[in-house]
């Protein structure tokens, strides 16, 4: 039997042979065993450097193996590495002061993942709730995870399929219809959960008005308002959550992804006079705010805030904006240019899966959502050279795609 600390690492093809035999195949990977990352740039077992414009499925927002992460996580790995959450950290309540201080003054359980902290925060409008209310309004095109309570909060039939029955006391309207909203409001409803801006869904931005309504629906209707910012979060939109940019500031959020700069970790954060409905024994997760996580978590945060990265984010945003605005002037395959920070959606007239394909080829890592988004989820220190760089190869691709 041969570990990777006894054999160099394997090509690509016996990589893919390898997950063929060991690995269920619930994802469609592509056949590149990536090995090596610095920055937005990623190399596989071949040698290729490929430029990343989604690294880490928007996990990596300071980029791969961010040096001040990687120092921190391994002076943390040296120390202590886990300890359950019957114990206090220092560390865990820094991190969390960090988060309260960038936000709105709130309290936070840490857990794992987006999923996680999604279903944290749906266990809390129930707990909070008064008189057995616990229906949740969320909106089509949403996507808060893959447990079962997330996933039935999802508003997108196709990640139901094969799945019923589903929890109970979700019910869906339109994103970006207050009407449709309000008329959902009952006696037994709870809350209002919502991502501020849609990542699955498109890189979707509300219209004006639609979060200031919902606030003042939950305010009139004594529901909590959740945002749901595991994708917007900690700087992506160059503001530290997106709800700063509307003026809207909810009950709960909830927080992954970029959170710990590549390293697993999710939160849930909410108002100081809410918090104690997550009273002891009702939630838990065992590696929560773990010590390894949380130090990753400070040095995110110190990251963003020593290299001047919001408003690196924005004048990246200002650039795509701009490239990709004179690419839909040029090509009427692109239907809408949707940019917020480090978050960019193109809607084609078209599939985009072979745009991802080609690029792919060119060396260029991209997305696409919702069937004709190309999504575009860059770190926030991607040099302006890398940005223009790959905005070329990305806007030649969709130059050469047919007429819608």
């Amino acid at each position: 039997m041969t570990t990777s600390l006894d054999t160099e690492h394997l090509n690509s093809s016996a990589t893919v042979d390898l997950f063929k035999r060991y690995v269920i195949g619930n994802y469609n990977r592509y056949p590149v065993n990536l090995v090596r990352g610095e920055g937005s740039l990623v190399w596989d077992s071949e040698g290729n450097r490929y430029l990343d414009f989604f690294p880490g499925w928007g996990c990596n927002l300071i980029g791969h193996c961010p040096p001040q992460v990687v120092r921190a996580v391994q002076e943390q790995v040296a120390t202590l590495i886990h300890v359950p959450n019957t114990w206090h950290m220092d560390v865990q309540g820094q991190w969390a002061q960090m988060l309260s201080e960038r936000s709105f003054g709130g309290q936070a359980f840490f857990c794992n993942s987006g999923a996680e902290a999604n279903e944290a925060a749906i266990k809390l409008a129930r707990l909070h709730a008064k008189g057995g209310r616990y229906k949740i309004i969320t909106f089509t095109g949403g996507f808060h995870g893959r447990t079962l309570g997330a996933l039935t909060a999802t508003a997108q039939p196709k990640y139901h399929e094969g799945l019923g029955p589903l929890v109970a006391g979700f019910q869906y309207a339109p994103f970006g219809d207050l009407e449709a909203a309000k008329k959902l409001i009952d006696d037994e409803t709870c809350a209002i959960m919502v991502e501020p801006i849609q990542g699955e869904g498109g890189v979707r931005i509300p219209p004006a008005g639609f979060l200031q309504g919902l606030r003042k629906l939950c305010d009139e209707n004594g529901l909590l308002l959740i945002f749901d910012e595991v994708q917007t979060g900690c700087g992506r939109t160059g503001h530290w959550f997106a709800y700063q940019h509307f003026g809207v500031e909810p009950d709960v959020m909830t927080l992954a992804k970029a959170l710990c700069g590549g390293i697993a970790g999710g939160a849930m954060l909410t108002k100081p006079q809410i918090a104690p409905s997550l009273r002891p024994g009702m939630h838990a997760a065992t590696f929560g705010g773990n010590p390894i996580a949380a130090r990753a978590g400070i040095a995110t945060l110190e990251a963003i805030e020593q290299d001047g990265l919001l408003d690196n984010a924005k004048d990246l945003g200002d650039l795509f904006r701009r490239r990709f605005m004179a690419l839909k002037d040029q090509c009427d395959v692109v239907r809408e240019v949707r940019v917020a920070g480090v978050m960019i959606g193109i809607e084609l007239a078209v599939e985009g899966a072979g745009v991802v394909k080609e690029c792919l080829a060119r060396k260029l890592l991209v997305n696409c959502t919702n069937a004709t988004v190309i999504r575009l989820l860059p770190a926030m220190n991607l040099s302006q050279e890398q940005a223009e760089e790959g905005c070329e190869i990305l806007a030649d691709v969709i130059r050469k795609l047919p007429r819608a």
